[in-house]
């Protein structure tokens, strides 16, 4: 079995340091993440799908980490076709334009070029001290199954190289019973590293919990059950808790899972108070049971 990482989508989240979790002399950035790293091995970065990471900022994040801790990193919004704020973009490419919101397309081709050699450039500090574990992709609902966007999925994956990307999918085009097979074997055939989900199911963006390696890299992302997750309040939509008897059932899965793969990567993004932090800490108990 390959080695299981466990971890969180957020060290900083309002209401995690609002809920107690840190101790009191935990009180500042630095601390936190050095308390986070006491804990667990592993941290999602999420804030860089809103803006663009700085590269003295991942300097600073190798130096407050052990040497062997991973950042996974998730993809700015641009990169992943989601609507992004101007203002998010770097000053110097900001196109002139009345919108708040732009795509790839609203940009010229030069400076979506520049985008994308920026931000993966950022994160060079973390590559070099083998600490970047993987490049969050995860898509829009609007990205479905089609034959460009899984070309896009192949260019993602030369852009970043050395760097990882790995590939979530939120429309259920890409596990609709006839596309199943086609998904999975692209997938494989690529070595594209596919991140499974466990979400609530009904809705446009539900994708089921297909539990497969398609690379040597396997990652999870449990999203919670929140009856609210159409709201556009992230408390709401994330605010859900596992239960320990859940965890104990997710176990084995995620052990058989880690059979396939080289290393596998759990991440709770039930980012609310410390849901995120306790189901973490009991999953990795239910696995070392």
């Amino acid at each position: 079995m390959g080695e299981i990482k466990v971890g969180t989508a957020s060290w900083t989240d309002k209401t995690l340091l609002e809920s107690g979790w840190y101790p009191a002399n935990a009180d500042t950035p630095e601390r936190r993440l050095a308390h986070y790293a006491t804990h667990f091995p592993l941290v999602e970065v999420d804030a860089t799908y809103y803006s663009p990471p700085a590269e003295r900022t991942a300097e600073l994040w190798v130096g407050r980490t052990p040497g062997d801790f991973t950042f996974n990193v998730k993809a700015f919004s641009l990169l992943t076709g989601h609507p992004t704020r101007v203002s998010a973009l770097y000053k110097d490419l900001r196109p002139d334009t009345e919108k708040k919101n732009i795509y790839p397309g609203d940009l010229d081709p030069q400076a979506y070029e520049e985008v994308w050699t920026r931000f993966l450039s950022a994160l060079e500090p973390l590559a070099g001290a083998g600490k970047l574990g993987a490049l969050l992709f995860q898509f829009p609902p609007w990205f479905t199954i089609r034959r460009d966007n899984k070309q896009y999925l192949l260019e993602v994956r030369r852009r970043c190289e050395p760097m990882r990307a790995v590939f979530e999918f939120r429309h259920a085009s890409w596990f609709a019973d006839e596309n199943r097979d086609e998904t999975l074997e692209f997938l494989r055939q690529h070595e594209l590293p596919y991140v499974c989900v466990d979400m609530p199911q009904g809705h446009r963006s539900s994708v089921p919990p297909v539990l497969v390696a398609t690379a040597d890299l396997a990652v999870v992302r449990f999203h919670g059950h929140s009856e609210k997750w159409t709201s556009k309040n992230i408390y709401d939509k994330f605010g859900y808790r596992y239960s320990d008897r859940e965890l104990a059932d997710w176990a084995p899965k995620l052990r058989r899972l880690a059979d396939d793969a080289a290393e596998t990567h759990v991440l709770f993004n039930n980012c609310y108070r410390d849901y995120a932090q306790v189901n973490a800490d009991t999953l990795k108990d239910a696995l070392g049971r």
